[in-house]
């Protein structure tokens, strides 16, 4: 490291336009050295915005920047890197094929013709010395764990010289046992006065295990500030909507049936690159039971989901609704009930140049009312049956003849979940329904799950967000490797035995 201890970081008044759309308002920050400061907002509330400001992706129309005391002009990231301000964001930066060794040295703004490794490599080991956590040096990036990688980065950036740092969302990809290393590794620092931290972060549990303070942004501006031990997630909240914001979840009202609605017995899929990506899954959901799947990104959900959305074929195995064999035709998905939200709905269950009414319409519009003597589409009839559905789930822009594509993500997955929950419903399956939405997005659609689990419906729920599961299922399964690692019920839940489970330890 270049510079030692801990910096501080004061924005004030920062204001950003793009074109007529106020982004930042007047906002002002303060991130004492030595803490750990939560940033916090709605998707849309000018977080981003906020921290490439700070970091100069962007040039902000007014405002200052005091980093440790003194005013400074940052005009990108390697001028900030320069004065000890480094990001680390969402998606890794590394380079998989080369050694920890070699991304944290070719990070480096200025690298000799000839590196001598030998001296590079007493650096190093000397630099490991005084961190609270090291990583091997010689290992390839692309062997190391999801928590390994987040590691490496920080320490990149911390053997680079800064010691101010920006996380976005880092522990978005993380197991549960992955995101605490990380978070206590950071708080160690921070403690030993070593590192500032400021954390973008939706997770409101991280925010009381970890941080210090929080700043609130709202539709751009400054909405609240203070102290994590003075406030409580609903305070939290508040600050982010508006207002307190309304008792959206609904609880259990109902304990699941013994009727078994879904059975999966020794599916087998093959992923696209020829490599298997189920290996003889088998599982069950009963009527009006939330049965949720956890587990690092790329262990085989997307393709169980693909399988059981019919779009991709399984190579082994069985699926049967209310014990009949399903074969994924039109008319069994009718007879069957059985709907679907898949991950990225607007690519994966939806048509973004087709409007509102039309992506509403495509589980029915080959039947009465909207089909009229099996030939003509009953297009008046389409749109009256949409504005009742937009009104009910709170669709926004409320419009149906907008194309689909012109919404939001969280009206994308509102327009979707409406035409999935229409009708006679027995059997969802749902992927990620709340990835990347903010709170209020997230409390409606959490809160339309638990409702239709509360109708009979058996739900299927896969999320790389373990909170997400805690809060909705009554059963928790793990895939790792293609597999069902791990089982339980919600009520006897061992957190650190799904950790191990979706490290596939």
């Amino acid at each position: 490291m270049t510079a030692s201890g801990a910096a501080s970081l004061e924005v004030a008044a920062m204001s950003k336009r793009f074109g007529a759309n106020i982004a930042l308002a007047d906002v002002d920050m303060r991130v004492p050295a030595g803490t750990l400061h939560a940033l916090l907002g709605e998707n849309g509330a000018g977080k981003s915005t906020l921290v490439k400001c700070i970091i100069g992706s962007y040039r902000a129309d007014q405002g200052d920047i005091l980093f440790d005391g003194r005013e400074v002009a940052i005009n990108g990231p390697r001028a900030a890197r320069a004065l000890g301000l480094g990001m680390v964001y969402q998606h890794f930066t590394l380079v998989g094929g080369m050694t920890v060794a070699e991304n944290m040295v070719m990070a480096r703004p200025k690298i000799p013709t000839i590196v001598n490794w030998r001296a590079e490599r007493r650096a190093l080991e000397d630099f490991m010395a005084r961190m609270p956590f090291r990583v091997p040096l010689d290992r390839r990036v692309a062997t190391l764990a999801a928590g390994e990688k987040q590691k490496v980065e920080i320490l990149k950036l911390l053997y680079l010289g800064c010691r101010f740092l920006i996380l976005d969302e880092p522990t978005a990809v993380l197991t549960p046992t992955e995101a605490d290393e990380v978070l206590r590794f950071l708080r160690d620092l921070v403690e030993a006065h070593k590192l500032t931290v400021l954390m973008i972060t939706h997770k409101f549990r991280e925010v009381t295990a970890y941080a210090d303070a929080v700043t609130v942004l709202r539709r751009g501006r400054l909405a609240g500030a203070g102290a994590v031990r003075d406030l409580t997630p609903a305070a939290m909240a508040a600050m982010m909507v508006g207002t307190m914001p309304a008792a959206t979840r609904t609880d259990r009202n109902t304990a699941p049936s013994q009727e078994t609605r879904l059975k999966i017995e020794a599916l087998a899929a093959i992923r696209d690159d020829g490599v298997a990506a189920l290996d003889g899954v088998s599982l069950s959901v009963r009527a009006g039971e939330i049965v949720g799947i956890a587990g690092v990104s790329g262990n085989g959900q997307r393709e169980l989901v693909e399988v059981l959305a019919g779009q991709r074929r399984a190579v082994a195995g069985e699926i049967r609704i209310d014990g009949q064999p399903f074969r994924f035709t039109r008319a069994e998905i009718r007879r069957y009930g059985v709907r679907c939200l898949p991950e990225e709905p607007l690519a994966n269950a939806g048509v973004a140049r087709m409007t509102v009414a039309e992506n509403l319409a495509l589980r029915d519009f080959d039947v009465p009312p909207f089909a009229a003597r099996g030939i003509w589409l009953d297009r008046a009839a389409m749109r009256a049956a949409a504005m009742l559905r937009i009104e009910d789930y709170n669709v926004r822009p409320p419009d149906p003849d907008l194309r689909l594509g012109a919404l939001s993500g969280g009206n994308v997955q509102r327009a979707i979940l409406a035409r999935e929950l229409t009708g006679e419903v027995r059997v969802l399956i749902v992927a990620n329904p709340c990835f990347g939405l903010d709170f209020t997005a997230t409390a409606e659609i959490r809160a339309r799950l638990m409702a239709a689990r509360n109708r009979g419906v058996a739900i299927l729920l896969v999320s790389e967000d373990l909170d997400e599961i805690q809060e909705l299922a009554d059963r928790i399964l793990v895939m790792a490797g293609g597999r069902i690692a791990y089982e339980s019920s919600a009520a006897e839940v061992d957190l650190a035995a799904i950790g191990m489970a979706m490290a596939a330890h």
